[in-house]
C-alpha cells in the first residue's frame, strides 16, 4: 500500500504539426519521465495532444481542471512570440488567479542556458483546486524548467485544496513552511 495521496496530473502538448502527426511529439513522454522521477505519489495522468487553438487549448484546460479533477496541469509549447503561439492566452482565459512568480521564475531558469528564453510568455495560474503551468517546448527545456520552480508546486496545491504532493530529495525537494509538512508515521 502507497502512504501517499494519489494526484491526477494533466499533460498537454500544444503543437499543430505534432498533432496532426507531422513528427512524433516528445513534451508528454518528456513530462511524464521528469514527474515520475520527481514525485512518490501513485500518478494518473490525464495527457492531450492538441494544436496551437485558443479555443481547444481552453477547452483542455477546463476539462482537465473541472472534469477529470488534475491538481496540476503542464502544458508545453505555444508560449512564443509567433501568431499561432496562443496557449498563454488561453491559460490566462480560464484562470481564477495568475501566480507572476512562476513566470518570472521559469524564465529567469531558461536565461541561464538560452538567451532567447526572454521571448517567452509563460504563465502561472490556479483554477478551483488545480495549478497550471506553462512550460517551453523542449525536452531539454521542460526538464530545467521543472528543476528551477517544482520546488514550490506541492505547497501552492496545498493551499488550494489539493493532494500533499512528496518529492524524492535527489530529483526536486519540495519547500514547505515547518507548519505544513506532513510528518511521516
Amino acid at each position: 500500500m502507497n502512504p501517499y495521496d494519489p494526484a491526477r496530473i494533466g499533460i498537454v502538448s500544444i503543437s499543430d504539426r505534432a498533432s496532426a502527426g507531422a513528427y512524433e511529439d516528445k513534451g508528454l513522454p518528456a513530462l511524464r519521465e521528469w514527474l515520475a522521477a520527481a514525485l512518490f505519489n501513485p500518478l494518473e495522468f490525464e495527457a492531450r495532444l492538441i494544436p496551437d487553438e485558443q479555443p481547444a487549448i481552453e477547452s483542455a484546460l477546463k476539462e482537465l481542471a473541472d472534469d477529470k479533477g488534475c491538481c496540476l496541469i503542464l502544458t508545453t509549447g505555444g508560449t512564443g512570440p509567433a501568431p499561432r503561439d496562443v496557449t498563454p492566452e488561453a491559460t490566462l482565459a480560464v484562470a481564477d488567479k495568475v501566480l507572476p512568480g512562476f513566470g518570472e521564475a521559469m524564465r529567469a531558469v531558461s536565461l541561464k542556458y538560452v538567451p532567447t528564453a526572454i521571448l517567452s510568455r509563460q504563465v502561472g495560474v490556479t483554477r478551483g483546486k488545480c495549478i497550471i503551468l506553462n512550460l517551453p517546448g523542449q525536452p531539454k527545456a521542460i526538464s530545467e524548467t521543472l528543476d528551477g520552480v517544482f520546488a514550490a508546486v506541492p505547497y501552492c496545491i496545498d493551499l488550494i485544496g489539493g493532494p500533499y504532493l512528496e518529492t524524492r530529495p535527489e530529483r526536486v525537494q519540495a519547500f514547505r513552511p515547518k507548519s505544513a509538512i506532513r510528518r511521516k508515521n
